[in-house]
């Protein structure tokens, strides 16, 4: 049986810092057919807004300065100084394998399922001799199981076709695979061989918008912008960094400002302290 690497996030520190005023969106006037002093109510905030971008015209936080960013992840360096993933793998083609199943599902779902997965089938070779039914049944709790069981047997074979079975190191080549995009590329990439990429989820996508840090309308803009502007020394674990803070503090939709190594150089306007 193969050992399973299991690596986790760690959360950060408590930090309490001076609370911003918080603003609002605007009420619009009320309708003359309605009582005197009554108001439509005010349209709900766009995902823009709740991610904490500006909006039309260049409206909202500006992006902090290089010092900022740079302290920014200092502190996240210092509260985890060597993040890991959540997916459990045990070489760089179970890690392919574990992170293109993981779109549209949770590590911990996953991670259920690869375990005795992993142990009897940690190569591309093992996986044809599997095959694609029992694939299936392995990875059945799996949302999207029969399509991502069909994308890891046609990516197993060609792997073993086009290149001699191992899991290639470029983006360009990775994405030539069945099942695997960018952002798969990308986590592979910087997991398996160390490259400094960046994958953009919802987490960091996210946080990269509401701080703001590195706002964009697409995970390919955020990504390009964070390339830009994160130091050097911090680039191969900014993604992990963010995903973390994303995942466990600056939530969706009750942000964790109470707990935030970074509160008071985030200019999110509805912070919560």
């Amino acid at each position: 049986m193969s050992l399973v690497i299991a690596v986790h996030y760690r959360t950060g520190m408590r930090v309490k810092h001076p609370s911003s005023p918080a603003g609002g969106p605007a009420v619009s006037k009320p309708r003359q057919a309605k009582a005197a002093g009554a108001s439509r109510k005010a349209p709900a905030k766009t995902a823009s807004a709740r991610a904490g971008k500006g909006g039309k015209g260049g409206k909202g936080p500006a992006v902090p300065d290089a010092a900022t960013v740079a302290e920014i992840f200092r502190r996240f360096h210092d509260a985890n100084p060597e993040p890991k993933g959540e997916l459990e793998y045990v070489n760089p083609y179970t890690l392919l394998v574990a992170v293109a199943l993981s779109a549209q599902a949770t590590d911990v779902g996953v991670n259920k399922a690869t375990r005795p997965l992993f142990a009897i089938a940690d190569t591309p070779e093992k996986m044809l001799a599997l095959g694609e039914e029992r694939l299936r049944e392995a990875i059945k709790t799996i949302g999207l199981y029969r399509n991502k069981a069909k994308n890891v047997i046609a990516l197993s074979r060609q792997l073993i076709e086009r290149f001699g079975g191992e899991v290639p190191r470029s983006r360009e080549e990775l994405e030539t695979l069945p099942g695997v995009g960018r952002k798969t590329a990308n986590v592979v990439m910087n997991i398996a061989f160390g490259a400094p990429t960046i994958a953009v989820d919802t987490h960091l996508f996210r946080v990269a918008n509401r701080i703001p840090l590195a706002p964009g309308k697409t995970p390919l803009a955020v990504e390009l912008g964070l390339e830009k502007i994160v130091p050097e020394p911090y680039r191969r674990h900014a993604h992990h960094w963010l995903i973390l803070h994303g995942r466990y503090v600056c939530k969706a939709r009750k942000p964790d400002c109470g707990r935030c190594l970074i509160n008071d150089l985030c200019r999110y306007e509805a912070k919560t302290i």
